[in-house]
């Protein structure tokens, strides 16, 4: 009897000591363990057995909603949305390179960039006034800083624009009042300027338009 009395002061201190560990693990917040369910990505799960959805990891962490959709809300409020880097419109730079008489290679973020020169296309070198064209943009830019306004890439990784020189002259336009492009207007079929420019040179038979039929460029190419 004795040892019989003994024992029940010790059941009931033991069972205390577990009642007080749950009741502690269900107050302190962020700390119970999942139920009715495993954490989903967010740290969170739906509670089967109590409704509801409860976060126990990650920005909400000891949190209550009544839906994943209304955690989600609140995760959307409290998120700053970084911008996206944009893609240059204008840059200057250094023209490094000529290739021909409508493409060069200006310095942009410390790299050579390929830049064709938009709305025009000046003779190939295998073409009456190609090497001219070529001298001439080389004249007005190698070496020299321009704008470049960018517009497109081409199929060969090539920025397609203007590039305009710092008296304000544009190099496409310059080239075809020289003679020494014609008005691509597959490319840019609404381009006045261009087109008025290019009747000019013809009408004074400058540059390639000496010859009263010049091949045009894209035309000369389909032919190699």
């Amino acid at each position: 009897m004795k040892s019989s009395f003994q024992q029940k002061p010790l059941n009931v201190a033991f069972t205390c000591s577990v009642l007080l560990t749950l009741l502690i693990a269900v107050l302190a917040p962020g700390a119970a363990a999942p139920h009715g369910g495993g954490l989903d990505s967010y740290g969170c799960h739906h509670d089967r057995t109590h409704g509801g959805y409860h976060c126990h990891r990650g920005q909400f962490a000891g949190q209550a909603f009544a839906s994943q959709a209304e955690m989600q809300a609140a995760r959307q409020e409290n998120y700053t949305a970084i911008p996206p880097t944009l893609p240059s419109i204008h840059f200057t730079g250094k023209v490094v390179g000529v290739t021909d008489g409508d493409t060069i290679t200006v310095l942009h973020n410390g790299k050579g960039e390929r830049v064709r020169l938009h709305g025009i296309d000046c003779p190939e070198k295998g073409q009456a006034f190609g090497t001219v064209a070529k001298q001439f943009t080389s004249a007005l830019v190698f070496g020299k800083e321009v704008t470049v306004t960018v517009q497109d890439s081409d199929t060969y990784g090539r920025t397609i624009r203007e590039v305009t020189l710092l008296d304000g002259r544009v190099l496409n336009h310059e080239l075809v009042k020289a003679g020494l492009a014609w008005w691509y207007r597959k490319y840019a079929p609404g381009d006045t300027t261009l087109e008025h420019l290019e009747a000019e040179a013809r009408n004074a038979k400058r540059g390639l338009w000496v010859d009263p039929n010049p091949v045009p460029p894209w035309e000369w190419r389909k032919r190699r």
